[in-house]
C-alpha cells in the first residue's frame, strides 16, 4: 500500500508541475485536481478550482458545441475539441482540450481527465491568415474596380471642364452644378487611390500638404454623410502650418479616425475636429518618449460616445485588433493610423473614458515651406494644329477627349484598339506628333501596339494612360520608353500640358 501511494503521490507531482494544463474531474463534472499551469493560464489558485464545474470555464458561444464533446467523450472514451474558454477575470483565450474518460481498477467509471492547451496565439495566426488572403483578393478585385471607375469618371470631368468653354454664356448657378460636378469627380478618384492604397499598397508621394484644406475636405464628407444625430463641430485656424506628406495617406488617416468616432456613437452625439500650431519642448520630448523638439501641427478628433475600457486602450494599435463584431470592422484602421503618422515622423496620443467619449490627437512635424498652390483658373495652353492619335477602347472618354483636343486647336485620329491604332500611325507616321494610348484594351493591349509602333518609327512619341495602379503602372510604362504617363482621370490642364511640354520639347 505504501509503494501505491508514493506512485499516486508522484503521479500528482508529474501533473501539477506539468507545463500543459492537465485536470481530473468527477462523474459530475467537477475539478477534483487541477496542476498549477491550467490553474494559471484560467487566473485561479489551484484551490479555488477545486469544486468547481467545468462549464464554469467554457465561454457560453461554445456551451453547447462542448456539452455535446462531453457526451461523445462518454460514449467512445475520448475526444479533441477546441473552444474559447473565460478566465476567471472574464477575458477570453482559445483552448484545445483532449478529455479521455477515467476509471479505477475495477473499471467503474471515475469521471474523466482533461488536458489542455493556450492555443490563443496560434487561432489569432490563422484569424491574421485568412484577413490577409481577404486583403489580397480585395486587392485584385480592387484593381478591377479601380480600372473601370476611373474609365466612368474620366469622361465625366471632361465634360464638367469642357461645357464653360463650349457655352461661355452659362449662368452663375449651371456653372457652380458645374464647379460641383468636378469637385466630386476628383474626389471619386481620390476615393479610388484611397482603395488602391489600402487594398495593394502604394509608392509615397510627399508634397507640401495644407492640412487645414485636407480637414475641412473631410469635415465635409462627414457632413454629408453621417446621420443629423451626430452634431460635427470644427476648429481650424486659417494660419494652420503646412506638412511635407502624402495628402492620400493623411486623408485615409483622418477619415479613418472620424468614421471610428462616427462609429462609437450610434445614438448619436458631437463629433469635434480641431487642429493647432505648436512647439513641441525638451521638457515636453523627455516625457514622451515618441515626441521630437520642434514645430508641430496637432490635429485631435473627439468624440462623445462608448469610450474604450482601460484594459483594451494599449491594444487598440495592435494590427487585426478589433471591439466590432465579426464582420464589421478589420481592426487595421487605427493600425494603419499609427503606421503612416509614425512612418510621416509623428506620433498619436489617446484619452478615453467609457461611456463619455475618446479623443486621438495626432502630432505631425510642421514645414516651413508654402504649399504649391495649383491654378484652378489659368490659361490652358493650345496647339498649333499638331496631328494626335488618341487610342482608347473607351468610347466616351476617346469622343470627348477629341471634342477638348479640337477646342485647343489640335488635330484629333481616333482608335478604339491596339490593331485600329497601328493602322492609322502606319497611314499618317509622317503627320501624327503624339500617341496617346491607353494601357488596357481588347484585341490588342496597349504595351503591344507601343512596341509595334516604335518598330515602325523608333522616335514616336507616346503619352501612356490608364486608369489601374497608376504608381504602378507609370513604373511599367518606363521600360517602353514612354515619354509621359497620365492617370485616369485626368483634367484638361493634365492633359494640354503634357502634350504642351513635349511638342515644345
Amino acid at each position: 500500500r505504501k509503494q501505491v501511494e508514493e506512485e499516486l503521490h508522484g503521479i500528482r507531482k508529474s501533473l501539477e508541475s506539468a507545463v500543459e494544463g492537465i485536470s481530473q474531474l468527477d462523474t459530475q463534472g467537477r475539478y477534483i485536481v487541477v496542476n498549477n499551469s491550467y490553474a494559471r493560464v484560467l487566473g485561479y489558485q489551484r484551490e479555488e478550482m477545486i469544486g468547481m464545474e467545468w462549464q464554469t470555464t467554457i465561454h457560453p458561444d461554445d456551451l453547447e458545441k462542448m456539452i455535446a464533446a462531453y457526451q461523445q467523450m462518454l460514449a467512445e472514451g475520448k475526444v479533441e475539441v477546441e473552444a474559447k474558454g473565460v478566465r476567471k477575470d472574464g477575458s477570453i483565450f482559445y483552448k484545445q482540450l483532449v478529455m479521455v474518460k477515467a476509471y479505477d481498477q475495477q473499471e467503474r467509471f471515475l469521471g474523466h481527465y482533461c488536458f489542455a492547451k493556450d492555443i490563443t496565439d496560434k487561432k489569432q495566426l490563422e484569424a491574421q491568415f485568412l484577413r490577409a488572403q481577404r486583403l489580397e483578393n480585395i486587392g485584385i478585385l480592387a484593381g478591377g474596380i479601380a480600372h473601370d471607375l476611373n474609365n466612368i469618371l474620366t469622361p465625366i470631368l471632361a465634360i464638367a471642364q469642357l461645357l464653360p468653354i463650349t457655352l461661355p454664356n452659362i449662368d452663375e448657378r449651371n456653372q457652380q452644378m458645374l464647379d460641383i460636378l468636378q469637385t466630386n469627380t476628383k474626389r471619386g478618384a481620390d476615393l479610388v487611390k484611397q482603395i488602391l492604397s489600402f487594398a495593394r499598397g502604394t509608392e509615397e508621394h510627399r508634397t507640401f500638404v495644407q492640412l487645414r484644406h485636407l480637414l475641412l475636405d473631410i469635415e465635409q464628407i462627414a457632413r454629408g454623410t453621417f446621420p443629423k444625430s451626430i452634431e460635427i463641430r470644427r476648429n481650424i485656424p486659417d494660419n494652420l502650418w503646412t506638412v511635407a506628406a502624402d495628402p492620400t495617406q493623411l486623408h485615409q488617416v483622418f477619415m479613418n479616425l472620424v468614421v471610428n468616432a462616427h462609429d462609437a456613437m450610434p445614438n448619436g452625439g458631437s463629433l469635434s475636429i480641431s487642429a493647432e500650431n505648436l512647439f513641441l519642448d525638451e521638457h515636453y520630448a523627455k516625457m514622451n518618449i515618441e515626441a521630437k523638439v520642434g514645430s508641430h501641427i496637432a490635429i485631435a478628433v473627439a468624440d462623445t460616445g462608448v469610450g474604450i475600457p482601460p484594459e483594451i486602450i494599449a491594444r487598440i494599435f495592435d494590427p487585426f485588433f478589433t471591439t466590432k463584431d465579426v464582420g464589421k470592422g478589420t481592426g487595421l484602421g487605427l493600425s494603419t493610423v499609427f503606421s503612416i503618422i509614425k512612418k510621416h515622423g509623428g506620433f498619436v496620443e489617446v484619452q478615453s473614458e467609457v461611456e463619455k467619449g475618446s479623443c486621438f490627437k495626432v502630432y505631425l512635424p510642421a514645414s516651413q515651406e508654402t504649399p504649391i498652390q495649383t491654378a484652378e483658373d489659368v490659361e490652358l495652353p493650345t496647339g498649333k494644329g499638331e496631328l494626335i492619335l488618341f487610342v482608347d477602347d473607351e468610347t466616351a472618354i476617346a469622343e470627348i477627349t477629341k471634342t477638348r483636343l479640337l477646342t485647343h486647336n489640335y488635330r484629333v485620329l481616333i482608335a478604339n484598339n491596339g490593331i485600329e491604332a497601328i493602322a492609322l500611325y502606319a497611314q499618317y507616321k509622317h503627320e501624327i506628333k503624339i500617341v496617346v494610348m491607353d494601357m488596357m484594351m481588347p484585341l490588342l493591349d496597349g504595351t503591344t501596339a507601343i512596341r509595334a509602333l516604335q518598330k515602325m518609327k523608333p522616335s514616336v512619341q507616346i503619352i501612356a494612360m490608364s486608369g489601374s495602379n497608376s504608381s504602378k503602372m507609370n513604373a511599367q510604362t518606363r521600360g517602353y520608353d514612354v515619354q509621359a504617363f497620365l492617370p485616369k482621370p485626368f483634367t484638361a490642364q493634365d492633359l494640354l500640358n503634357t502634350l504642351h511640354g513635349l511638342l515644345g520639347d
